[in-house]
C-alpha cells in the first residue's frame, strides 16, 4: 500500500470517481480530486503530491509543467491514449516523467463507431425525436445498407482493425485501409490497403482512427472534401482536428457530404464534458455544425464503458505503482520516440 504517494487527479466525473477509487482499493495511493482542469494556476493544487492525472483537453504545455514541478511533481499520469496536449520535450527538459494508457477498450470506441455510422445513415437519431412527438412518418428518414458499399478506415490499430473487420466481415463492405503497417489479418479477409489519398478519393464511407500528429492534423480539408467522392459519410471518433471544421461546413453545404458523425471537435476543450445547456456558447463553427440535420454529434463518449473506466484506472494506478518501485515503465511516453516514429 501506498498512503505517501498522493495522486492530483484533474477534470474528474463522478465515473473518474468512481473507477479509480475502485482500482485503488489495490493500491492505497491518497487520491485528490479535483473538478477543475489542470493549467498553470490549478496546478498549485497539485501541492503535497508526485503525480499528476489528467485526461485528453488539459493543454500540459511548458507554463504548466513548470508549474507542476514547482509543487513537487514528478509524474504525469495521461488517462487516455492520445499525448498531442502535452509538451513532450518540455517534460523531460524538466524530469517530468509522462505515462498514458495506450490500450483500454478498443471494443468500446470500436463499436460506438459502428452505431453512429448506423445511426447516421438509418437517420434513427432523427426518428428517435420524431416519435417522442407522436410523429411516425416515414418521410425523409431513407436510408441506405452499408452492404456492398466501399467503407475507408484510416488508421489500422486496435480500434481500426475492430471497426475494419466489422465493416467486412459484418456488413460486407468493401475496405480499404490507410496505415503505414499492414495488419495481414484484415487482408486475410478482404481488406485492401492503399495510400492514403486513394481512400480518401474513393471511398464512400470513411472512419478516422489514427492519433493526430502534424502529419494527420486536418487530413480531411477543403482539398480532401473536394476530391472525395459525392455524398460520402464520416465518422471521428478519434481526435477532433484530424478534421478541418471550416472546411467541413462548406463541403455540407455544397451537399458534397452526405452525412457526418462526431464524437469529437477540434476546439472542444472548455466545451464537451460540461453541461453548457443554460449557456451561450460562442463558438460559431460548432454551433453552425449543430444546425445540419444531417451532423450527428456526441460530446466524446465513445470511450464511456464500464469496461473501459476500469482497464483506464487499472492501468494509470499500475504505471504510478511501477514509476514509484523503480520498475520499467511500458506506458511511458518519450519525446524522442515520438519524433522517431
Amino acid at each position: 500500500m501506498n498512503p505517501a504517494i498522493g495522486i492530483a487527479i484533474y477534470g474528474t466525473r463522478m465515473y473518474d470517481r468512481q473507477s479509480l477509487s475502485t482500482a485503488n482499493a489495490a493500491h492505497g495511493f491518497s487520491l485528490q480530486f479535483i473538478e477543475a482542469p489542470l493549467t498553470a494556476l490549478s496546478a498549485k493544487l497539485a501541492a503535497g503530491c508526485q503525480v499528476a492525472c489528467v485526461f485528453v483537453n488539459d493543454a500540459v504545455d511548458r507554463p504548466v509543467l513548470e508549474a507542476l514541478g514547482q509543487v513537487g511533481v514528478n509524474l504525469l499520469a495521461l488517462r487516455c491514449a492520445g499525448y498531442n496536449n502535452v509538451d513532450l520535450a518540455a517534460a523531460e527538459e524538466l524530469g517530468i516523467v509522462v505515462v498514458r494508457v495506450p490500450a483500454y477498450s478498443p471494443h468500446a470506441v470500436s463499436e460506438f463507431t459502428i452505431g453512429l455510422l448506423l445511426s447516421l445513415d438509418r437517420k434513427i437519431h432523427r426518428a428517435w425525436a420524431r416519435v417522442r412527438e407522436n410523429n411516425f412518418a416515414l418521410d425523409g428518414l431513407v436510408g441506405r445498407n452499408l452492404h456492398g458499399r466501399v467503407a475507408g478506415v484510416v488508421g489500422t490499430g486496435q480500434i481500426g482493425a475492430l471497426v475494419a473487420r466489422a465493416l467486412r466481415a459484418g456488413f460486407g463492405c468493401e475496405v480499404l485501409a490507410a496505415d503505414p503497417i499492414v495488419d495481414q489479418e484484415l487482408v486475410d479477409i478482404g481488406v485492401r490497403y492503399v495510400e492514403r489519398d486513394v481512400l480518401l478519393r474513393e471511398a464512400e464511407i470513411i472512419t478516422l482512427h489514427c492519433p493526430l500528429t502534424p502529419d494527420t492534423r486536418h487530413l480531411i480539408d477543403a482539398r480532401a472534401l473536394s476530391a472525395a467522392r459525392p455524398g460520402l459519410v464520416i465518422v471521428n471518433t478519434s481526435r477532433g482536428a484530424l478534421i478541418d471544421s471550416a472546411a467541413l461546413i462548406d463541403a455540407l453545404k455544397q451537399r458534397q457530404v452526405a452525412g457526418v458523425a462526431l464524437d469529437v471537435y477540434e476546439q472542444e476543450a472548455g466545451i464537451f464534458f460540461d453541461d453548457l445547456s443554460s449557456e451561450i456558447i460562442d463558438d460559431d463553427v460548432l454551433q453552425r455544425l449543430l444546425t445540419f440535420p444531417n451532423v450527428l454529434m456526441t460530446g466524446h463518449q465513445a470511450f464511456l464503458t464500464e469496461e473501459a473506466l476500469a482497464a483506464i484506472a487499472q492501468t494509470t494506478l499500475q504505471s504510478v505503482e511501477d514509476f514509484a518501485a523503480g520498475r520499467p515503465l511500458p506506458t511511458r511516453v518519450i519525446a524522442a520516440q515520438v519524433r522517431a516514429a
